[in-house]
C-alpha cells in the first residue's frame, strides 16, 4: 500500500501576521509622512525645491478621463515659536501626537538638525516605542466618527 503524500509533509498549525490592523497601517502612514518630512528638510537645507505629487483624475482634450500626477502642498513639521526656538512635531490630522505625557514636540537648534531628529523618530517607531500613542490617537479619531443611522424600512 503506497504511503500518503500528506503524511510525508511536515504539517503545522500557523496563522499569518495580520498586516491589516489599524496600528500597522497607521505606522506605515506615519513612516511615509516622516520620509517626506525628511526629504523636505533636506531640500530646504540644500536650497532646492521640494515637489510632492499625488495621482488625480483629469479629463484630457479628447474627453477621456486619465490619471495624472499633480503637485500637492506639504506642510512643514517644524516651526519656530515667538522666541525663535525651533520645534518638530508629529501630527495625526490636525492634532500633534504626544511623544510623552504633555510633550508633543522635539526641540531643535535649526533646520540642519531636523533630518537627524526624524531618523531618530523613525527608529523609535520601528522599535514600537510610539505604539501606545498611536493606539490612543486611533481611538480618539474613531470616537469622533458617529455610526451611520440605519434607514427605517416601511
Amino acid at each position: 500500500m503506497p504511503m500518503s503524500i500528506l503524511k510525508s509533509l511536515k504539517l503545522v498549525a500557523a496563522a499569518p501576521a495580520n498586516p491589516g490592523t489599524a496600528e500597522h497601517g497607521f505606522r506605515a502612514k506615519l513612516l511615509q509622512y516622516l520620509a517626506e518630512q525628511k526629504a523636505l528638510a533636506e531640500a530646504e537645507i540644500a536650497g532646492t525645491a521640494f515637489r510632492a505629487t499625488k495621482k488625480v483624475t483629469r479629463t484630457d482634450e479628447a474627453g477621456q478621463k486619465v490619471r495624472v500626477e499633480a503637485a500637492r502642498h506639504v506642510r512643514k513639521g517644524w516651526f519656530a515659536d515667538a522666541g525663535g526656538k525651533m520645534f518638530f512635531q508629529l501630527r495625526y490630522g490636525s492634532k500633534p501626537l504626544e511623544f510623552a505625557k504633555g510633550m508633543n514636540a522635539v526641540s531643535v537648534q535649526d533646520v540642519n538638525e531636523v533630518p537627524d531628529i526624524i531618523s531618530s523618530i523613525i527608529e523609535a517607531i520601528n522599535a514600537g516605542e510610539l505604539d501606545p500613542q498611536l493606539t490612543a490617537a486611533i481611538a480618539e479619531r474613531k470616537a469622533n466618527f458617529k455610526p451611520k443611522a440605519k434607514k427605517a424600512t416601511n
